[in-house]
């Protein structure tokens, strides 16, 4: 392999030619250079070719550069070494003292492979941490360029590095897209037909699902505040930028795999970037929660003939309720009924033990959603606070705090801790929890005073009348989901 900084091909090809034995000059001699490809790679077509022809008993001889220049990996390079052995192929190295013909030099070689893999590992160690440092300042680590977004140079640290800055009309689509994905009843097909149809087309072709689904995940559009650090925390996400940064301006960026369970993503980093975000947070989680209801539900129909769909989850598995389309009725009418996707799409569950009939369930949900608009004196439709800065700047607070305390319990239950340093430390957690307390107590009267307050008395009598849209949508505003039993009940948890 040749480098910028190291010797040429050519001339690593001169020192093995240089240690070859005046009796050997007359043999026939084969060259492979595997230019451009690392010695952690043995997938190259110079070595494969070498392989092929020490099987077929046409070498006695291997002669490298370095030891290096063959393999890196240590597994890899014993398995080599054993082929050379069993086809009486004689290793040698121009710039290392041994010659595997002898006991001693296949000795020395092995010891020399371990040191080899050794470099390899420390070189991947280092641009593993080099990238880890890099994203944690919050620098751009390269990629395609986001739509929406065009690439302006900044520095940051004294790093010279490309940042996000808002392309105008393409961020215009964006907030489009958001704005009408969050809306009830828009699929990702009505909303990629609209999209196409009006001309606000994507950097190559014509929207699809898949292209809408992409930009709709991704957080780097959001502007990201305290609610984002929490839908992250939950997930159990490394996030490596602190409370106080997510401040509902700047955009977030997500580094690491991208399979991981629904619960644990802690393989997912999260870091603040300079660049704004242009979705409002309260919007991006509403898409959120609308694409995991979508991936739970799979090629269902039961968005179209239930307005409960999405809202049923099966206790036993967590998955989605789905409807299911049986016979007909007497009158024409199909027969509807809910089974867990957990049984039919993932076999992980059994389902419940008898038959839910959406009817029934609508009927009860309906009956539900009535008394419990008749019990409520009044209903305040949350809306954004008159001072969201300071509400986002409390909540920030609230979560350095709870992310201190978790700390500070766990240093008091180490043992041996000496008994000055645990009487400051249970001082500490008791000023820790008194701020909490007159935190939350201000954040809870800023968003009891915001909201619009409504009249119940004119929802129940607008809800008897509710078609299927208004429907769904009353529901998901005082339901947050309806659980199922094995048996057949049903566990409603409200949102009020």
């Amino acid at each position: 392999m040749e480098r910028e900084n190291s010797i040429s091909c050519e001339t690593q090809l001169e020192y093995c030619r240089a240690i070859i034995r005046p009796e050997e000059k007359q043999e026939e001699v084969f060259t492979f250079v595997d230019n451009g490809f690392s010695g952690g790679n043995v997938d190259r077509d110079g070595f494969r070719q070498m392989m092929h022809l020490v099987r077929e008993g046409r070498i006695r001889k291997i002669i490298v550069y370095r030891l290096d220049r063959i393999s890196r990996s240590l597994s890899d390079f014993m398995g080599i070494l054993e082929t050379l052995k069993e086809n009486d192929v004689v290793f040698v190295s121009s710039q290392e003292s041994f010659d595997t013909g002898s006991p001693y030099g296949e000795m020395i070689v092995k010891i020399l492979m371990v040191f080899a893999e050794f470099e390899r590992q420390s070189i991947i160690e280092r641009i593993t941490q080099a990238y880890l440092h890099r994203s944690g300042l919050g620098i751009y680590m390269g990629g395609r360029r986001p739509y929406g977004f065009r690439f302006s140079n900044t520095s940051i640290h004294g790093i010279r590095t490309k940042m996000l800055s808002a392309d105008e009309k393409e961020i215009g689509h964006i907030r489009y897209i958001f704005r009408q994905y969050a809306q009830s009843g828009v699929t990702l097909r009505r909303l990629m037909d609209d999209l196409n149809q009006k001309g606000m087309l994507p950097k190559e072709g014509s929207w699809s699902a898949a292209k809408l689904s992409v930009i709709l995940k991704n957080p780097i559009y959001v502007r990201a505040d305290n609610r984002i650090y929490e839908y992250f925390a939950g997930r159990r996400a490394d996030i490596i930028s602190k409370a106080e940064q997510f401040d509902g301006i700047h955009g977030i960026q997500l580094y690491g795999q991208t399979k991981h369970s629904r619960e644990d993503w802690s393989d997912i980093r999260v870091v603040v970037m300079p660049h704004e975000g242009v979705v409002p947070a309260e919007i991006w989680l509403r898409c959120q929660k609308k694409l995991a209801e979508n991936r739970q539900i799979g090629n269902s129909v039961s968005n179209t003939t239930s307005w409960l769909g999405g809202m049923m989850i099966c206790k036993s598995c967590g998955r989605t309720m789905t409807v299911t389309k049986g016979g007909k009725r007497a009158d024409g009418s199909r027969i509807r009924y809910f089974s867990c996707t957990g049984k039919s799409h993932n076999r992980i569950c059994e389902g419940p033990d008898v038959t839910l009939y959406a009817d029934s369930l609508e009927e009860m949900v309906f009956r539900l959603i009535g008394e419990k608009l008749s019990g409520l004196k009044d209903l305040r439709i949350r809306s954004e606070p008159e001072n969201p800065e300071r509400l986002n700047r409390l909540k920030n607070r609230l979560t350095e705090i709870r992310n201190a305390q978790m700390l500070l319990t766990e240093r008091i239950l180490e043992p041996g801790i000496d008994s000055d340093l645990m009487k400051l430390m249970n001082e500490k957690a008791r000023t820790l929890a008194a701020e909490a307390e007159t935190l939350k107590a201000e954040a809870d009267a800023m968003e009891a005073d915001s909201g619009e307050l409504i009249a119940t008395g004119v929802l129940e009598q607008r809800w008897q009348n509710a078609e299927y849209e208004d429907r769904k949508a009353v529901c998901r505003l005082l339901i947050d989901r309806i659980l199922l039993h094995r048996d057949g009940t049903a566990e409603v948890v409200w949102n009020l």
